[in-house]
């Protein structure tokens, strides 16, 4: 599958305690990975959009920078934790994006205190959720950089939370 989909999020609360609020929300199980890297979680339950099963890595951030050139800025700079969203056995790369989205539409629904932002390919915004502002769907190929700056810019944080 060549494309990802990714839902960033950036909350009070420490990656640990996202993850256990994921868990809940999404009534998923944790479970033990040996290849995970320090700070990540493996995550997996029912899809929602299609008969099978979700699997979601989650873990730091590790896209965004602390301190960006401003030639560099990007949507996902402020954003602490990163779930990459997979259904499993499949390929189809449109059944993927509709999971992702689905899973991102219900964590806005459960949470108003979690900003979260959808991407696609790591290079796409698709939505993006700010608590205060609400929720935004952003126009194809919007792009997380610089260069779409002015479209994002309301939907995101303007400083790490």
């Amino acid at each position: 599958m060549a494309n990802s989909d990714t839902i960033f999020l950036a909350g009070r609360e420490s990656l640990d305690v996202l993850v256990g609020w994921l868990v809940g929300v999404l009534a998923l199980e944790s479970v033990d990975d040996p290849e995970l890297r320090a700070g990540q979680f493996f995550l997996r339950g029912s899809a929602r959009t299609v008969d099978g099963r979700v699997l979601l890595v989650v873990g730091p951030n590790v896209y965004g920078a602390e301190d960006p050139e401003p030639r560099d800025v990007s949507a996902i700079d402020r954003y602490s934790g990163v779930i990459s969203v997979r259904v499993a056995g499949s390929r189809n790369e449109a059944t993927q994006a509709g999971e992702a989205r689905a899973i991102f539409d219900e964590l806005v629904a459960s949470e108003p205190s979690v900003a979260l932002v959808l991407a696609q390919a790591m290079s796409w915004i698709v939505a993006a959720y700010l608590p205060g502002a609400g929720a935004h769907v952003f126009p194809p190929e919007t792009s997380l950089d610089v260069e779409d700056i002015e479209s994002w810019r309301p939907w995101v944080p303007d400083e790490h939370v």
